[in-house]
């Protein structure tokens, strides 16, 4: 008899991000699962146990790209305060793919469930809250090299790049041409950028 061929988890995991970003956990099937991951709903059970169960494991592949994101961006810029800048650039050019799968697949998550899903809500907030610490720790390293004022709040500074971040996405999801959306993170960008030139005066 032939053998079953063994899965590869990070693609199942990376399929799984794609259908439910694009499609949410309710109107996403066991069929769809069948075809996007290319297994078997038995091998589907036995690998991630239920739907509920992948769709949080979708949810922290998600988180750890976004993360694996500003790990690789920040560092690339001159600084703290303008990797942040450069970041929301990059997110103004790279906005691309199917319209459904661009507004952030967290917030989509907390807009989608229910009280009766409060598992799956309560990892899509942790995992926003996680986003929003990392950012105040880049703020952080940017008032600590004097970009910004000793005054500052990096907390609440985090709480408005991630605001802006949603905003882009928004953008993008309700179909902004990608001139707009350069154009916006650009505005966005430029606003930060004030905030270092406001420190220095």
């Amino acid at each position: 008899m032939k053998r079953a061929r063994p899965y590869d988890r990070e693609a199942a995991l990376d399929a799984a991000v794609s259908l439910f970003w694009t499609k949410g956990y309710y109107a996403t099937s066991l069929k769809d699962l069948e075809a996007a991951l290319s297994m078997r709903p038995g091998s589907i059970y036995a690998a991630f146990k239920n739907k509920e169960a992948l769709f949080c494991a979708a949810l922290e592949r998600y988180f750890q790209k976004n993360i694996a994101e500003l790990h690789e961006k920040i560092p690339a810029s001159p600084s703290p305060l303008q990797g942040l800048c450069d970041h929301l650039r990059w997110l103004g050019q790279n906005q691309g793919g199917d319209c459904n799968s661009r507004a952030c697949m967290l917030i989509k998550t907390l807009l989608d469930t229910t009280a009766s899903e409060a598992r799956i809500a309560e990892q899509a907030r942790c995992y926003l809250d996680r986003i929003q610490a990392e950012i105040a720790t880049i703020f952080d390293r940017a008032k600590a090299c004097g970009e910004l004022s000793p005054e500052m709040e990096t907390g609440r500074l985090a709480r408005r790049y991630q605001s802006d971040i949603t905003a882009l996405r928004i953008e993008a999801h309700r179909g902004t041409d990608r001139k707009g959306l350069a154009d916006l993170a650009e505005d966005l960008a430029q606003g930060w950028e004030q905030l270092r030139d406001q420190s220095h005066n």
